[in-house]
């Protein structure tokens, strides 16, 4: 007997819903994606109205699209990259989730309240992928946004792309990024307030946060580091 296509979809959610749970449960550290032989140097600011990035801004992760939901002043835009947020001068927490990621929607007030607290050190970076994973419009993420009360930056990318040039398993994954584009963590899996403090401070020990000066080129490029914990 033919499965229905209602059907099959029905069942290619379950094991969507199947995988998210088993990350949320089981979450925890794992290996970044392998950076390209040449990082990518940011393009951004080729655009019209786009800052410009810095030079010692050198992603060892694809430079993505995004299209802001909130905090446009802190991403550089309504239509910005990765590249043009770190090259503002600070380490970024990109996190990124859905709408109908119940694991998402309970770590979501954990960032907000280091947000809050710590939002001069690091800047966290919300990346809704629900479209592209089934697992919710961009309507529905910018309603849990403002459900939740999170007013830290976040937006979503129409880059289909991004799932495999991240090597997203499953949702949240949050990775670590120093101020000049390196990936200190990729983190599969809730995390609460606690953690992501003890995750954020490593971070900032391993990294520089660039002056102002430093971000508009005006002085040496960014100090590199280690790959220690990579």
């Amino acid at each position: 007997m033919n499965d229905s296509p209602a059907k099959r979809a029905l069942l290619v959610i379950a094991a969507m819903a199947a995988v998210l749970a088993l990350v949320a449960c089981s979450g925890g550290e794992e290996p970044v994606p392998e950076p390209t032989s040449t990082p990518v140097p940011p393009a951004a600011s080729d655009a019209p109205g786009m800052p410009e990035v810095p030079a010692s801004v050198m992603l060892e992760l694809p430079d993505l699209a995004i299209s802001a939901y909130q905090g446009v002043d802190a991403l550089g835009g309504e239509d910005t990259s990765l590249s043009t947020v770190v090259g503002q001068g600070k380490p970024v927490v990109l996190n990124f989730w859905a709408a109908l990621c119940p694991p998402c929607r309970a770590e979501m007030p954990e960032f907000e309240r280091v947000h809050e607290e710590r939002g001069d050190e690091v800047t966290i970076l919300g990346i809704d992928i629900g479209p592209q994973q089934f697992f919710g419009t961009r309507e529905e993420g910018q309603e849990l946004l403002n459900e939740l009360g999170v007013t830290y930056p976040a937006g979503t990318t129409f880059d289909d792309t991004v799932v495999r040039g991240f090597e997203i398993f499953g949702m949240p994954t949050t990775f670590f990024i120093g101020a000049d584009g390196s990936v200190l963590r990729k983190w599969s899996g809730i995390l609460d307030e606690e953690k992501l403090n003890e995750l954020v401070d490593e971070l900032l020990s391993e990294t520089p946060v660039v002056s102002s000066e430093q971000a508009s080129g005006e002085t040496d490029s960014v100090q590199q580091f280690g790959d220690e914990f990579i």
